[in-house]
């Protein structure tokens, strides 16, 4: 919010420097972002008067004027504004004057000097040309009763400063002029003047029928007609520059006092050309497909969840936010009706972000607006009218449904006390709070405040210690080193840190890759085979319309952009949350019922498995390459694949992930049918896990080094071709052995292409060397048969395997 601050002295006035201004704000909780002078540095600028404009000899474009600036003899000026005319008055930079600074930093010195052969001695100015706007259509005229010869810096006022000021949300009793005011003056104690808005006696009867049809939308509504008002008359140069320096330009008359009205005491209102409203208002919800169009030419859709203002025959505005073009006042504008109201803030949120669009009114609006005021305002709007445009007003209409609650809200001395952090006794904290206008009962030791009707932020005891120490002064609060210890949070060691699996994958070649959450609904059903996926109210972008539920989209997303700009080889990960819908979870500090937020990490592999390599051939990463890099991921502990089925995935080289019979993920190949529409000349492969299953690190078991020599046997068993080698390491390593099975391992696989004498089609011959071993003594002849024995006896019971002769 912006504003000038000779118009906040206006209101309050304490005897401190600007820059101390500033500062008192900051620390009161209303964030100073910006000061700026209202105009920028220049000198011997003054109020000239032309007494004549003739044509120049030599120039079409060019007058040449006498002007009078207050010296006793005119001078003589050439100037090529299409507006210089006699009679007029307007800024003169005389001879030696310093214009403000052009792009190049440097200030322009007016000299003594010819146009075309005619004497010039001094220049007419612009308000561009001085910086004070863009308008660079003719010479800035002033006043005309502008004092000649006076400096255009003391004329104009432009010796003020510009606050910009940064609002949290809560602070919506401060969208204003008179709101920051009043701030200042709790925290200064400098009086503060309040305002009068005494009423205007109507000059005739006339009304306008209004129905409130929607109390939950709107709590109060007050209107008033205005007739025969001259809509072509000029705003006035103060209000025209106060405006301005609120970042405002100026419009017209009526929009201009509307919108002077809302930044002086933070009241939106809307004025409606009278005359083309049919019959009567109803302010109510939207009907779907009612259609607007609006005062910034945006024709929207309106529905139920959306308030309008409607007459008889059509929707004419949308409440709260902006009105429509059918009702919009305009030069033919005789006859106005002026509307202020309540609007609930919760049926005015985010409904212009529906619209992509935001407004001042919306605003104020949808975090609250004194409802208390809307007849006081009106009555100051109606005599801004009277003075500029004139008119006739009617009678005012007052229609009030529902107003807030002002709920009274309790204050624990010594509980603010705590929270704060300085001692503090009851009179200190009522006075703090009186300071602000509120109305403050005590008892015991602790205080019971009732809200003013501008305030929509005082709910909870912490609302108003809040308003406690901001009144004190942060500046006040002792300097105190912390009592307890501090000591670090050590993550145990039975669990890896994020940083450490992020480490690992960027060890295993990957490039970590960060996503927003919200993706295309598209890739959901396609890709996570989501068919209701959690759809954002107010998704930032048409394609980022739900919350993810897979990394697979994201990564795939990643790798389109690589391979649009030339890459050949692809290797990304992701740690990031991913988003499903489970009703058993709770609302808590960190939930949200119905919505699981586990974390996942996910990685992609494209291109050579190893990059260019001189010994050996280039060969494409396949299955088994980020089977691998998901086993070391998981190490130490041991996964288990099992064939699957995941609709990202090919339906044959697809494999689920098992970690002590839980299921953690998903690796495999691009389904071909993706990797089409994605247009990939060669198939990524993928996997998915869960983080926490990733982060989990068993602690390592030491054994003393081995004192005996450990044996080795080989064996070749036969077995069907649908039997996994899984299912014949599980039945090796469950034989029994006697503790003797140290390590099994498979290092040979044979398949016959036609039946062989003990091998027929349809079976394969497993080679699995077996590592034997005792802590108490070397092993004999004996001990080893029985153990290979036990092994063989095992895969036969579990597989159906036979020790091949």
């Amino acid at each position: 919010m912006q504003f000038p601050e000779s118009w906040l002295r206006e209101f309050c006035n304490p005897p401190l420097t600007t820059q101390q201004l500033a500062d008192t704000l900051t620390m009161g909780g209303l964030e100073v972002e910006d000061l700026r002078p209202a105009a920028p540095p220049f000198s011997k600028i003054v109020v000239g008067e032309i007494k004549e404009a003739v044509q120049h000899p030599g120039a079409d474009r060019l007058r040449v004027c006498q002007v009078d600036v207050g010296q006793g003899a005119l001078l003589n000026i050439v100037c090529g504004a299409p507006n210089a005319r006699a009679g007029i008055r307007v800024p003169c930079a005389l001879v030696g004057a310093e214009l403000p600074p052009g792009d190049d930093g440097q200030p322009f010195l007016i000299k003594l000097g010819k146009l075309r052969g005619v004497e010039s001695q001094g220049m007419l100015c612009s308000a561009r040309e001085l910086k004070l706007s863009e308008d660079h259509a003719g010479l800035l005229e002033l006043a005309a009763d502008a004092p000649i010869g006076a400096d255009v810096r003391e004329v104009l006022h432009l010796d003020d400063t510009l606050f910009t000021l940064k609002l949290t949300p809560n602070l919506a009793h401060a969208l204003s002029v008179y709101g920051v005011a009043r701030e200042l003056s709790a925290l200064t104690g400098a009086p503060l003047q309040t305002p009068a808005f005494p009423p205007v006696p109507a000059a005739n009867g006339a009304k306008l029928k209004v129905k409130v049809s929607a109390p939950d939308l709107c709590g109060r509504f007050s209107g008033r007609v205005v007739r025969n008002v001259n809509t072509k008359a000029k705003t006035p140069a103060w209000m025209v520059d106060r405006l301005a320096r609120c970042g405002q330009r100026s419009v017209t008359a009526l929009v201009d006092i509307s919108n002077y009205v809302m930044f002086e005491y933070g009241r939106p209102s809307h004025i409606f050309d009278f005359d083309r409203i049919h019959g009567a208002l109803d302010v109510r919800w939207g009907k779907p497909g009612e259609q607007l169009k609006l005062l910034n030419g945006n024709t929207v859709t309106v529905d139920d969840e959306v308030g309008v203002i409607a007459d008889d025959r059509e929707v004419e505005s949308l409440a709260g936010i902006m009105g429509g073009d059918a009702t919009a006042v305009s030069d033919e504008t005789r006859n106005v009706y002026v509307e202020a109201a309540f609007w609930w803030p919760q049926a005015i949120q985010g409904r212009s972000r529906r619209y992509n669009f935001s407004t001042d009114a919306g605003h104020r609006f949808e975090r609250g607006v004194d409802p208390s005021l809307t007849v006081e305002h009106i009555e100051h709007i109606t005599r801004l009218i009277l003075d500029i445009c004139g008119g006739e007003p009617g009678p005012m209409d007052d229609q009030v449904l529902s107003l807030p609650e002002r709920k009274p809200v309790k204050l624990r001395v010594t509980r603010a006390a705590k929270v704060i952090g300085m001692p503090l006794d009851e009179a200190q904290c009522r006075g703090a709070l009186e300071r602000l206008g509120l109305e403050v009962s005590s008892s015991a030791g602790v205080l019971t405040v009732t809200p003013p009707p501008h305030r929509f932020d005082m709910a909870i005891e912490e609302d108003l210690i809040e308003e406690v120490v901001r009144i004190i002064g942060f500046e006040r609060l002792p300097t105190i080193p912390p009592l307890a210890p501090i000591t670090a949070r050590l993550a145990p060691e039975s669990r890896r840190s994020k940083f450490a699996v992020r480490r690992l994958l960027a060890a295993l070649g990957y490039q970590e890759t960060i996503n927003f959450s919200f993706v295309e609904e598209s890739w959901e059903r396609e890709l996570a085979g989501n068919a209701q996926p959690i759809k954002l109210l107010n998704p930032i972008a048409s394609q980022m319309s739900v919350m993810r539920s897979s990394l697979v989209g994201s990564l795939l997303q990643a790798l389109k952009f690589n391979l649009d700009r030339k890459a050949e080889r692809v290797r990304v990960f992701e740690l990031g949350r991913v988003f499903t819908r489970d009703a058993g979870v709770e609302t808590t500090d960190t939930t949200v019922h119905g919505i699981r937020q586990p974390m996942r990490v996910a990685g992609l592999a494209y291109g050579d498995a190893d990059g260019l390599q001189w010994s050996r051939k280039v060969s494409g990463v396949d299955f088994y390459d980020i089977k691998g890099d998901v086993e070391s991921l998981l190490t130490p502990a041991r996964a288990q694949f099992k064939p699957a089925q995941h609709p990202a995935l090919h339906p044959g080289r697809c494999a689920s992930v098992w970690q002590d019979g839980v299921l953690v993920g998903h690796v495999g190949e691009l389904h071909p049918r993706w990797r089409q529409q994605w247009e990939f000349a060669h198939a990524p492969v993928l996997f998915e896990l869960d983080l926490d299953a990733v982060m989990r690190h068993d602690l390592p078991a030491f054994q003393p080094v081995p004192r005996f020599q450990p044996a080795q046997r080989d064996i070749a068993v036969i077995v069907a071709d649908a039997v996994t080698h899984d299912a014949v390491m599980d039945a090796v390593h469950s034989s029994d052995t006697g503790g003797l099975l140290r390590d099994a391992m498979l290092f040979d696989v044979y398949k016959p292409k036609q039946a062989t004498p003990g091998l027929a089609l349809g079976e394969k011959s497993l080679a699995v060397r077996l590592t034997l071993a005792s802590g108490e003594a070397t092993l004999t002849d004996e001990q080893i048969d029985a153990a290979v024995k036990a092994v063989v006896d095992r895969i036969a019971a579990r597989v159906g395997g036979r020790l091949r002769g």
